[in-house]
């Protein structure tokens, strides 16, 4: 069982069936996973995208000043977190908000120390605003923050259940890995983050499970190692 995790959740899974925002009902049971976890004693520090809302990059190519839109898709993320926010604590588990720069009184302001102290009083810490600067991804984002937090395992939640030869969604033939290093990642060309993230994990030892997110329960079976998901590891 991992004592403190990184938990990155995607901004475009939070819409589930909806075409844009904030779908309620998949907003409630990541917080009913989440809560379950954080029952077990895991400290859990959370990273969430903000793709749902505004994406810095799609904004860019269609004539946004790339600094302007990547502040703009900093404020989304942050609007996903106060709304993770509000649904655990409607359910009972203590959450608190911090960015990457300082939106007081929306949320306070991130540091390693107060998000460890957060998280050691038994609250999950959600970490907005990505790295508070532009050019980097919320991936990159929440590898920063799992090495800072000093997780134990960054756990990346998407709307698929590992990492593929291919896209799964695309392609039919693709197989699943069950654990795969960095390396591999880097010579198979596999996009599973930026490569800035996925160095940052390599260089600072930070293990990755990626796994569905969107499945109720997967959260829970990975923390207690039932095998699911992809496990990226130093080989």
């Amino acid at each position: 069982m991992y004592k403190r995790i990184l938990l990155k959740l995607s901004g475009e899974s939070l819409m589930g069936s909806k075409q844009y925002g904030i779908d309620e009902v998949r907003l409630a049971e990541y917080a009913q996973q989440i809560k379950e976890v954080a029952e077990l004693g895991v400290q859990i520090g959370i990273v969430i995208g903000g793709g749902n809302i505004f994406r810095g990059l799609t904004g860019a190519g269609k004539g946004f000043d790339r600094v302007k839109g990547d502040q703009m898709g900093m404020l989304a993320t942050t609007i996903n977190a106060l709304a993770l926010s509000s649904a655990l604590t409607s359910i009972g588990q203590k959450a608190r908000v911090l960015t990457a720069v300082n939106m007081f009184p929306i949320g306070e302001q991130y540091s390693k120390w107060k998000a460890i102290e957060v998280m050691e009083k038994g609250e999950i810490a959600i970490l907005a605003g990505g790295t508070g600067c532009p050019y980097f991804t919320t991936d990159t984002g929440s590898a920063l923050r799992g090495i800072e937090i000093e997780a134990d395992v960054m756990l990346k939640g998407t709307r698929v259940d590992g990492i593929y030869t291919a896209d799964p969604e695309k392609d039919p033939t693709a197989t699943k890995f069950d654990k795969i290093t960095y390396d591999e990642i880097y010579h198979k060309g596999l996009k599973v983050m930026d490569l800035t993230a996925t160095t940052l994990c390599r260089d600072n030892k930070l293990p990755i499970i990626v796994f569905n997110m969107d499945k109720n329960g997967n959260l829970l079976k990975v923390m207690k190692g039932d095998g699911i998901g992809t496990l990226v590891y130093e080989g």
